[in-house]
């Protein structure tokens, strides 16, 4: 570190008592080494440093003592500088206090021009009434019983926790996992087949850089979630879309589209709710041992089911050629950013590698948090309690649209967090509009609609009249107008029903049937 004394102009960095780190420009003055060109060199960098906003109001400064041993001056030069930015009101100091950056009203800006028209909410603002998909009820984040695991997990972590680790993740949550992923989705893995990750997101860039993925189009469901369209596009991948009906994603051109994998959400279709027809998920699997594919199974909320059995992973079917994608973005919250993929023994290496050069680790106190909690039941008792809150507020969604909107139809209700409202043709645009001018967060179906598939007029879904929880099927008439069309209907709204506080769901739904189109 070069101090004031041999640096001349040019940077000096002072590391302050208890601890604190001061870095300061000084630029030596008037050629001189004498005290007063020091001390104005000090009370100049100061001066800068607070009004340039980098020391902030409020900032405590080093002991004068330990400045003064750090830059190379005399405990008088600093002292003085200090008293003198005291006096013209730059710092402050009280005994017991220290020396800190004094409090300075903003200086006036005279007005010029017209008032400035009043701004927008910009994006990403706060909604009133928060109604889109895939946004878990995150009041209801087990607090103390995360904290009771992550002391558990941190009293019995071995030294090795704290380092680099392996980039699979910590064997702890893989075999935590493992069992977890067997006994409540039907998963037929291990351990060492395990990699964790930072969500389905970090998962699907992690898959995007292999180059048996790269070398063939993607098959894609017609409806699904956009970012992820994005994030395969952006990564070099070319989508080619599925058509969707009721019995979810028809694998039957898959051989014909030339793919070497595809993307499926089988135990419940994202967003239209439908979940993956049996004779379905053994054509996937089957086309798959037949053309050396793969099979990416997102099994994005497949804990909340209501109306129907347990569907389980199309992974069991085969597990070397399936890759089954999960996480804690919806069981849990996506603030932890944790998720994990169950890899074919053949593609391991592969992904480790992957991950080695291309991918930020999840934490792993994080890892040793969530598998001490998994372990100790609080998972499935957590899951359990959300299901049932969960439930409840789908039954008072469609409760609400059968009083208010007989007329809506509502899908995709027998699983998940969210809802397909079908509204008449041509409406859509007018109805999310309608809606985002009252501040309503929700989703317009044709945004999750691939941009090479088109929609058709058919009926499909899980639902059928608006309060109707019977998960009755209609049979499929779809007049897709193209073979990556779809048989959905073209206009709906996606509904989520987790977010919103207890105490103002009723008025989200209130709104919510404000703006629906009269029957």
């Amino acid at each position: 570190m070069n101090t004031a004394a041999d640096a001349g102009p040019g940077w000096a960095e002072a590391a302050g008592g208890l601890g604190r780190d001061l870095h300061l420009e000084l630029a030596a003055r008037g050629g001189g080494r004498g005290g007063g060109g020091r001390r104005a060199a000090l009370t100049t960098a100061l001066r800068e440093a607070v009004r340039g906003g980098r020391l902030a109001p409020g900032t405590r400064l080093p002991p004068y003592r330990s400045l003064a041993a750090d830059l190379g001056m005399a405990r008088n030069t600093v002292a003085e500088a200090y008293a003198e930015l005291v006096a013209e009101g730059w710092l402050s100091a009280r005994q017991g206090s220290g020396t800190r950056v004094a409090d300075r009203p903003a200086p006036p800006i005279a007005p010029s021009g017209p008032p400035p028209a009043p701004a927008a909410p910009p994006p990403g603002s706060r909604p009133v009434h928060d109604l889109r998909e895939g946004i878990p009820y995150t009041a209801s984040f087990p607090r103390a019983a995360w904290l009771a695991a992550t002391r558990r997990a941190l009293d019995a972590a071995p030294n090795d926790a704290f380092g680099p680790g392996d980039p699979r993740g910590r064997i702890e949550l893989r075999r935590a996992l493992a069992d977890y992923l067997a006994r409540a989705r039907g998963v037929r893995t291990s351990p060492e087949r395990i990699v964790v990750c930072s969500g389905t997101a970090g998962a699907l860039r992690l898959l995007a850089s292999l180059p048996r993925l790269r070398s063939a189009p993607l098959a894609v469901e017609a409806y699904g979630l956009a970012f992820h369209r994005r994030l395969l596009t952006g990564a070099g991948l070319r989508t080619t879309p599925l058509p969707v009906d009721g019995r979810g994603a028809d694998p039957a051109g898959l051989a014909a589209s030339g793919a070497g994998a595809v993307l499926l959400t089988p135990a419940h279709q994202f967003p239209t709710g439908a979940a993956l027809h049996p004779d379905r998920r053994a054509a996937a699997v089957g086309w798959a041992r037949a053309a050396d594919g793969l099979v990416l199974e997102d099994d994005y909320d497949g804990e909340f089911r209501y109306d129907r059995q347990p569907v389980g992973a199309v992974q069991g079917l085969d597990p070397e050629r399936t890759v089954y994608l999960g996480s804690v973005s919806k069981s849990l919250t996506p603030a932890l950013r944790l998720g994990w993929m169950a890899l074919p023994a053949h593609l391991v290496a592969e992904v480790v590698a992957a991950k080695g050069e291309r991918e930020q680790w999840a934490s792993a106190l994080d890892q040793l948090t969530l598998a001490a909690f998994i372990e100790s039941g609080g998972y499935d008792r957590h899951l359990r309690g959300m299901r049932q809150r969960y439930r409840r507020r789908r039954d008072q969604l469609a409760a609400v649209l059968a009083e208010q909107a007989p007329h809506i139809r509502v899908t995709g209700i027998a699983a998940g967090l969210h809802a397909v409202l079908r509204l008449p043709p041509g409406t859509e645009a007018a109805v999310a509009r309608a809606a985002a001018f009252q501040g309503i967060a929700l989703g317009a179906l044709r945004d999750y609609l691939h941009p090479d598939a088109l929609p058709a007029a058919a009926e499909s879904g899980d639902g059928a009249g608006a309060g109707s929880l019977s998960g009755s099927t209609s049979a499929s008439d779809s007049r897709s107008r193209t073979g990556s069309g779809s048989g959905i209907p073209a206009d709906g709204l996606v509904v989520g029903y987790a977010a919103p506080p207890d105490h103002s769901f009723t008025a989200a739904l209130a709104a919510l049937c404000g703006v629906l189109p009269s029957g």
